[in-house]
């Protein structure tokens, strides 16, 4: 881990930090990297008492007194996070509210009110000096293999939009991916609406994260996790495993979890990070890519073998800044696809 010049951060270590959904895969690594430089973290869950062994997992690793969960079961609540955010001088929005319908009249007005409660919030607190939000690259573009094109920080998904209130797709899962992209562009889109309109004295910054993969806290928490599902797939189906098994796996980014986390405290603490879309985008990756890190990991088990009418993701991501700031942070630029998935698959089979 680099070390922090805190002269030189628009928030020192001591601060007090904001993260929501601090249970979820990548929230308990922001944790876990604003903890060890020293940061206070107030998280929020949906049930306290669920989520009790993220503030016994980060106490054991810490001490007592660095880390509070608190209650928050509907994010899209006027003032819900009006108490939450006193005394603190950063929010890292991380949380979405479940998305358990493929309606877009119901499912996007949730996105976009929950993420208007934590400007709203951090608008009342004097000392509020940075706002991170969580995007998707759903917000820029669903993956399209084998075709070249630019992604960067003008693009947005206007293509899902539209398709998620046209007409349904018969395919339930197919309408919440549209649905879901949809929802994260019209969310950030209304996020840096409300910033032009309002003019806080905090500044904004988005993350916007393809395929996290690396390891788990808590398997038995988050090993069910999407992307951290494909691990489990792919152990448990050995040599008769294909990429047909995995949810949602398809030619794309990936980013190790550990760089996605520290690109969000970047920009949370360094000043000169100030109304930026940062792309956690690490690299391109496929099935046969994903399949040789298990091989090269495990040597004394059998998967399945390549598959030779292979899809690439073919996108240009403007992901040089975000790489920049990652190894401001921590002193190395992105992960590797074999540590990305090579210590999800060791941490999954522990």
């Amino acid at each position: 881990m680099a070390l922090l010049d805190d002269s030189k951060l628009l928030i020192s270590p001591g601060s007090l930090v904001v993260v929501t959904g601090a249970n979820g895969f990548i929230a308990t690594h922001i944790l876990d990297q604003l903890l060890q430089r020293g940061y206070r973290v107030r998280g929020t869950v949906r049930s306290v008492s669920k989520n009790q062994w993220v503030k016994d997992y980060f106490e054991k690793h810490y001490g007592p007194g660095k880390i509070e969960l608190v209650e928050v079961p509907d994010m899209t609540v006027d003032g819900v996070y009006d108490d939450i955010v006193k005394g603190a001088s950063g929010f890292v929005h991380v949380a979405a509210p479940l998305m358990s319908s493929p309606d877009p009249h119901t499912t996007i007005p949730l996105i976009v009110d929950s993420t208007l409660r934590v400007l709203e919030a951090a608008a009342k607190e004097p000392g509020m000096k940075r706002v991170v939000l969580t995007s998707s690259s759903g917000s820029c573009v669903v993956p399209t293999p084998n075709k070249v094109f630019t992604i960067d920080s003008n693009m947005w998904n206007e293509d899902a939009v539209k398709a998620a209130y046209g007409p349904p797709s018969d395919n339930i899962f197919q309408q919440l991916g549209t649905v879901y992209a949809a929802s994260k562009t019209k969310g950030e889109q209304a996020a840096w609406q409300w910033m032009r309109e309002h003019k806080p004295p905090f500044a904004l910054n988005t993350i916007i994260p393809n395929a996290n993969l690396g390891p788990p806290f808590d398997k038995a928490h988050q090993g069910s996790r999407s992307t951290l599902n494909w691990i489990g797939i792919t152990l448990e189906k050995g040599e008769t495993v294909s990429p047909h098994d995995l949810p949602g796996f398809i030619p794309q980014h990936y980013v190790d979890v550990r760089d996605c986390a520290a690109l969000h405290v970047a920009a949370l603490i360094y000043p000169d990070v100030n109304g930026e879309r940062l792309f956690a985008f690490a690299a391109p990756f496929a099935w046969n890519d994903f399949l040789r890190v298990f091989k090269k990991t495990f040597p004394d088990r059998k998967f399945s073998e390549e598959i030779s009418d292979q899809s690439k993701d073919l996108s240009k991501v403007t992901n040089e800044r975000a790489e920049e700031l990652v190894k401001r942070l921590t002193g190395h630029g992105w992960k590797s696809l074999q540590d990305a998935v090579g210590d999800a698959a060791k941490a999954m089979d522990a």
